[in-house]
């Protein structure tokens, strides 16, 4: 941690000292608040963006900056919500006035009044996104600290800087953030901040879906996500937010058999998957890949417990909640489906002989997102016996060779049967009919299944047989 009392030497970037320039020319007072002052002290890589927050108009500041600016960029001004941006090389700088608030029960949106630095400090979420640096000319680069942010910071504790209760109900959104922060800085939340968010939980159904797949997004892209997903199940924020999986946090024992807890599994699934991927949507697909399970659970003597059927099901659940969470409808959703549905069909496969048949279909209906679907599986390894977990990987390598080979020889990645429909048509003088369909699928089962090479002239023959045995061609 940085330990300067004064950090003027660490505001060396040229646009502190323009918009302290700007400062003085409108007789306002200025400070850098927040994440980067947070980040700044911590040693951190701080986002490209800056707040700033003024003493009097944040618009006028940023037109001021702008102005002082070689390039002079745009300035972006909201003026419903008294701020300004502007973008100066790769960062983004936004501009605020201080305010205090006040907020209704019903809604995040506060009722804002111009204020001071010290109002300003007092509606920051956390001790440590309160700490704020002078732009000031007469103290640049003095810390102001009124809520021991710096205390905070060293014992890595995340807090309100007043009553939890208070900050968390005006804007629960907060909550999420604390643990989002507590996640990826490896922070604890202290203990009075940590129950009242569990009393407030409920408060959460008042923030838009959008708001909070962004912070889920955030947690998901940390390296450890189950540090953040355990305190939402412990705060009750998940059951709320995805009731699905706290659905799957229960074992049952029929009969001395029991099965695994589906909760901790995926959690333990996830944290497997960071290391191989930061696409957060096959992130999602980790921890969405098993919420079919809770509702296609059965006992039977023979078979014990089953699920089957989960991932079909699953893949219907998961479209439901990029519905209800207003995650984007599009290829995304369909991607995470895709791996969700697909999920056990490596792993049926690597504890079984390896056919190409088999590895065919996989690469086939899989396409483009075969490597993902195989890191998914892979990280679905969560046995805590060696052997078995040793035998899972050594099956798992076989089936990858096992794809490379079929697809260098075969190329079923996507493939579309040598034969088009028009081409059927046209030889034997059809009209649009279940006759082409049946033939195209036939060629293509053909192919998957070994028995001709993915060519044309295999096909071709391969298809007057069948036209044959379909009465399309007399003999």
């Amino acid at each position: 941690m940085t330990t300067l009392n004064n950090y003027k030497s660490a505001l060396h970037n040229k646009i502190f000292e323009v918009i302290a320039q700007a400062s003085q020319e409108l007789n306002i007072k200025s400070y850098v608040i927040g994440g980067f002052v947070r980040d700044l002290i911590l040693n951190r890589d701080f986002k490209k963006d800056i707040d700033i927050v003024a003493v009097g108009s944040g618009i006028e500041l940023a037109l001021k900056v702008s102005e002082l600016l070689p390039k002079k960029p745009k300035v972006q001004v909201f003026k419903t919500y008294g701020t300004a941006m502007l973008r100066f090389e790769d960062t983004e700088i936004e501009f605020v006035g201080a305010r205090k608030e006040s907020y209704h029960f019903e809604s995040r949106n506060p009722v804002v009044e111009n204020g001071t630095l010290e109002d300003d400090q007092n509606r920051r979420d956390f001790s440590i996104n309160a700490l704020a640096l002078s732009l000031n000319r007469e103290n640049f680069g003095e810390l102001s600290d009124p809520f021991d942010g710096l205390v905070a910071l060293e014992n890595k504790i995340i807090k309100t800087p007043l009553d939890p209760d208070i900050t968390f109900s005006d804007d629960p959104l907060r909550m999420l953030r604390g643990i989002r922060f507590a996640n990826q800085l490896g922070f604890e939340i202290e203990e009075n901040s940590l129950q009242s968010i569990t009393k407030n939980a409920a408060r959460i159904k008042i923030i838009s879906g959008e708001r909070i797949v962004d912070e889920l997004n955030k947690i998901l892209l940390t390296d450890k996500p189950s540090i953040g997903f355990l305190l939402l199940f412990k705060t009750g924020l998940l059951d709320i937010i995805l009731p699905e999986l706290t659905a799957l946090n229960q074992v049952e024992e029929i009969e001395g058999h029991t099965h695994k807890n589906n909760f901790y599994h995926t959690l333990e699934v996830v944290d497997n998957i960071c290391p191989y991927t930061d696409d957060v949507w096959l992130r999602w697909a980790a921890l969405l890949h098993d919420i079919g399970k809770a509702p296609t659970k059965r006992f039977n003597k023979k078979q014990g417990w089953t699920f089957h059927g989960h991932e079909f099901l699953g893949g219907k659940m998961a479209k439901k909640i990029f519905e209800r969470l207003h995650l984007p409808l599009n290829q995304k959703m369909k991607f995470v489906q895709k791996m969700v549905v697909m999920s056990s069909r490596p792993i049926v496969l690597s504890q079984d002989t390896v056919t190409d048949s088999a590895v065919r279909r996989l690469v086939f209906d899989a396409g483009e997102d075969v490597e993902n679907l195989m890191t998914l599986c892979e990280a679905d390894i969560t046995t805590k016996n060696p052997n078995k977990f040793k035998k899972y990987h050594n099956n798992f390598e076989i089936v990858r060779k096992k794809i490379v080979e079929v697809e260098e020889r075969d190329q079923v990645r996507n493939f579309q049967p040598p034969i088009s429909g028009e081409e059927i048509m046209e030889l034997f003088n059809l009209k649009p009919s279940k006759e082409i369909g049946t033939l195209k699928e036939a060629i293509k089962e053909a192919i998957l299944e070994g028995e001709i090479p993915n060519e044309y002239q295999a096909a071709y023959d391969f298809m007057l047989k069948k036209a044959i045995k379909l009465g399309l061609i007399k003999v």
